[in-house]
Formats: C-alpha cells, sequence, structure tokens
C-alpha cells in the first residue's frame, strides 16, 4: 500500500545564501539605528517620570550588596551558556559538524551586539559562525530556521506563564488560555513541518523531529530559569518584595518589549511597566541593575570568547614556525 505522507515534499522557495546574508546585514543595521532612537526615547521618558524622585533612585540603587550583583552577573553567564548549548543542539541536528568551542565563540560575538539590541545580537551571531566555521556549519537559511525551534520553546514558557501578566497589566483572563493554545498550535505546526520538508531552509527545524529534542528543551528551559532568578535576586537586593511569579512577568515584559528597537533602555521601562505599583524609583533601579549586570556577564562571555580566538590564533602560528625548519630540512641520503 502506498504511504500518504510525504517525507521529502518540495518545500517552498527559500532565498540564496546570498540573499539571506545580505537582508540579514541590511536588517541589522536598519535594527541598530533605531534603537539608537528608541533607546533616547525611551531614557527621556523615564528621566521624566523620575524627576522629583533622584534621592529614592539613588539610594536603591546603593542598597544593592556587591556579593548579590556578582551572583547576578555569574546567572547571567549561565544564562548564555545554556542557550549556546541549546543553540549547538539545533545546528547539529541540521547537519552542522562544527566544535562547540568555535559555536560558543559566535555566541560571544553575539553577546557584544546584544548590548544595543537582542535580535542585532542574534544577527551578529550567526553571520560570525558562517565566518570562522563555513564548511561545518548549515547555509545561512537553515541556520536561521534552526534558531526558530529554541525560540519557539522560549515563546511556549512565555504564554504558559503569561497568567502572570493578568494582575500587573489588568489583561482579560482568558488571554493566557488564547495564548497557550496559539503556542501549542505553533509547536504542532513546526513539527508537523519539520516532517514534511527536510532540506535547505527547513533543515533548520530537524531537532523537532529527533531525540535531541528534549535535550534542547531542557538547556532552553535552564536558560529561562536563571534569567528569571536574577530578576527575584535584584528586586529582592534593593528592597522589592516580589514573588518568583512577579519575576518571571517581568521577564515576559522584557522580552516582549526587547522586540522593540528600543536600546538597552527596555529592561528599566518593563521593570516600570510591570513592576511600578511597587514604587517607581526602586523598580527603576532594579531594571538599571539588572542591564548592569547582564551587560557584565554578557562582557565577560564575549572577553572570553575573544581571548580564546587569539590565544587560538598563536598556538597555530606557533605550530607551523615549528613546522616549517622542519618542512625545509633536506633529508639524508
Amino acid at each position: 500500500m502506498q504511504s500518504t505522507y510525504a517525507i521529502d515534499t518540495p518545500g517552498p522557495p527559500v532565498p540564496t545564501e546570498q540573499e539571506c546574508e545580505g537582508n540579514l546585514k541590511r536588517w541589522s543595521h536598519r535594527r541598530t539605528a533605531m534603537s539608537v532612537v528608541g533607546a533616547l526615547v525611551v531614557t527621556g521618558v523615564l528621566v521624566l517620570v523620575l524627576a522629583g524622585r533622584r534621592a529614592q533612585f539613588e539610594t536603591a540603587l546603593s542598597s544593592a550588596p556587591i556579593s548579590l550583583l556578582g551572583i547576578a552577573v555569574l546567572l547571567q553567564i549561565i544564562a548564555l551558556l545554556a542557550r549556546g548549548e541549546a543553540w549547538n543542539v539545533c545546528v547539529r541536528a541540521a547537519g552542522g559538524t562544527v566544535s562547540r568551542r568555535l559555536l560558543f565563540r559566535a555566541v560571544g560575538a553575539g553577546c557584544l551586539a546584544s548590548v544595543i539590541n537582542g535580535s542585532v545580537g542574534m544577527a551578529v551571531r550567526l553571520a560570525s559562525l558562517r565566518r570562522i566555521a563555513p564548511q561545518s556549519t548549515p547555509r545561512m537559511p537553515a541556520l536561521v530556521a534552526a534558531e526558530v525551534p529554541i525560540l519557539t520553546v522560549e515563546l511556549s514558557l512565555a504564554a504558559i506563564f503569561s497568567v502572570t501578566l493578568v494582575g500587573p497589566l489588568g489583561v482579560p483572563w482568558w488571554t493566557p488560555l488564547v495564548a497557550v493554545a496559539l503556542a501549542a498550535g505553533a509547536v504542532a505546526g513546526l513539527r508537523r513541518l519539520s516532517g514534511r520538508h527536510r532540506k535547505g531552509l527547513f533543515a533548520g527545524l530537524a531537532v523537532l523531529r529527533n531525540r535531541g529534542r528534549g535535550r534542547m528543551i531542557s538547556f532552553a528551559l535552564l536558560s529561562v530559569c536563571a534569567q528569571v532568578a536574577r530578576n527575584w535576586l535584584m528586586l529582592h537586593a534593593i528592597g522589592v518584595d516580589v514573588s518568583i511569579f512577579d519575576a518571571m512577568a517581568l521577564l515576559i515584559a522584557t522580552f516582549t518589549v526587547g522586540q522593540v528597537p528600543v536600546g538597552p533602555s527596555g529592561g528599566p521601562a518593563a521593570a516600570v511597566l510591570i513592576l511600578g505599583a511597587h514604587g517607581v524609583a526602586a523598580t527603576a533601579a532594579a531594571g538599571v541593575l539588572l542591564l548592569v549586570t547582564g551587560t557584565l556577564g554578557s562582557l565577560c562571555y564575549a572577553t572570553w570568547a575573544i581571548a580564546d580566538r587569539l590565544l587560538a590564533g598563536r598556538m597555530a602560528t606557533g605550530s607551523e614556525a615549528v613546522a616549517s625548519p622542519v618542512a625545509a630540512a633536506p633529508s639524508s641520503a
């Protein structure tokens, strides 16, 4: 009996490698410019909101212990490592054979750009990986698609915990139910799509149909948990008594605001938007501390990536220098 389930049915046309790289570069340039303008606007609004609360704001900033700030930086690094490993699983499922070390270097490059905007950081990370390992990574269309499974997990978690936004934002109670239903439909649709189309762009969805799916989900979940813990820690460090659900709501809001080109000012703005009822000055200070510790964690990661690349280059140069005299030496008769 002939099967009615097509495994390798032709998919819709996908952009070429050059088109994908060109579009990604132009998009990241526009996103950067818009983020700079957006950051200036949002910062100006925050300054107006904090007018008359300068003393409270400075007191809240100075009240956070250095030890807790260090833990927050460490949690940011853990989140980056966990998400990097989730990406590694997706890239390998898509056919990549690049070493984990090179892939994590590309993550470090993205960390530098993510200080401007998370989406720009993603574009830089993808371009960096293709540049340093063009032969052992999937082509750019599939590499872009390999981001989709991780984003799907993150969006699904956001949908599940969007119930935490009902109180702070006053959204209808049924909104989280709709969000969960949409997330479940997206997951089901992507799994079906990954089963029907397995080449080109759709190779990036391969992790959704193989055994690595559970590992990818676990590391993506670990990354999210580290970010929630960092939110909760910084809020308590300055005396804002919130629950873990409030910390989840802040993460969802930060992720959502981060999709708008407002640069690094999105974090403090999200904190005031979601938790402003606990005190505008205190929550704005918490947002600033989250921004600072997140940036420091990203810079630490990027510093390792740069140092590792320089060290590998020196070792390669030294090996070539040692090998050259041996190759040039005349053979004995």
